[in-house]
């Protein structure tokens, strides 16, 4: 795939678009055998596809893997506010539609990534016994834990004008993201791949809505769906769980893997000290191969 005639490395992939919508459409990836198990991959903010692209090459020979880009992000579409909403409700109501568009009626894995997490819940919570399989990233289904503290980065972006200004103006989100969000610096063409979406002022629009949702608090828009979430957490603890963690992560640190392996004790999990908040680009090549090995051995049969 090609941008301004450019290449995103690693990402030999077509993706298709849908009308998710009235005038707006979504990208997303599907790859593999149409009758393969499904495995729906969720990225965050301010990533997209692209985050996934090791994954989906491990896995398309025998899995079917469907990987949106939210709307606003990635190579979706970019509409103002007053023609989309952007919360975590509609990206589920997205999904929602994408897999009904699909014809996917099915059993699913889900693999879920930054706010793919709440995403993913948010969609599960509605079809629980469709979900069979999690794998889950530096993530979280539920509110921040109790001691856990916000972020002051994150409140910048949420709370004020010069944060706000600061992710629009100079993609500084997503750009920041690229270097802060790694333990092994991304390859310049690799780090351009993951602003390159993210070019202009009105292509920004999800990196900041998607802070701005952040629920801190009830009353927050979020606020209901993400605490939910966390109660629902529960009710799948005797589906088969791949944890990757990078603990370096200042965001979705320890104290939110420690909230999922309460929740899901046999959960297998591969936590590093030496990866980051993008654990996939750190360690792609462990967590690849371990994932396919989760997935093979926990067949949906």
């Amino acid at each position: 795939m090609k941008r301004d005639g450019k290449p995103f490395p690693d990402y030999p992939f077509t993706p298709k678009r849908i009308s998710i919508r009235d005038g707006i459409a979504l990208s997303y990836l599907d790859e593999g055998p149409r009758d393969g198990e499904v495995v729906v991959m969720l990225h965050g903010n301010p990533s997209w596809s692209y985050y996934w692209r090791h994954l989906v090459l491990g896995l398309r020979d025998r899995y079917r893997c469907i990987v949106p880009d939210h709307v606003g992000m990635g190579l979706s579409d970019k509409p103002d506010d007053a023609a989309y909403r952007y919360t975590l409700q509609s990206r589920v109501d997205d999904l929602e539609t994408l897999l009904t568009s699909l014809g996917i009626d099915g059993p699913v894995t889900l693999a879920v990534h930054d706010w793919g997490g709440m995403i993913g819940m948010g969609w599960a919570m509605r079809h629980s016994l469709r979900v069979k399989r999690w794998v889950v990233l530096n993530t979280a289904t539920f509110t921040l834990p109790d001691a856990k503290p916000m972020p002051w980065q994150l409140s910048l972006g949420r709370d004020s004008k010069l944060g706000a200004f600061a992710i629009r103006g100079f993609n500084a989100f997503s750009g920041i993201a690229s270097y802060v969000g790694v333990e092994r610096r991304m390859p310049a063409d690799v780090r351009r791949a993951y602003v390159a979406p993210y070019d202009t002022w009105d292509n920004r629009i999800a990196t900041l809505r998607f802070v701005q949702d952040i629920p801190l608090r009830e009353g927050d828009p979020a606020w209901e769906l993400v605490s939910a979430g966390g109660r629902a957490l529960q009710a799948f603890a005797n589906r088969p769980a791949f944890i990757g963690w990078g603990l370096r992560d200042f965001v979705f640190d320890k104290h939110c893997l420690d909230t999922f392996t309460r929740a899901w004790p046999n959960a297998e999990v591969q936590a590093f000290d030496d990866a980051n908040h993008y654990v996939l680009e750190d360690k792609h090549e462990v967590l690849v191969p371990a994932i396919r090995t989760f997935l093979d051995r926990h067949p949906l049969t």
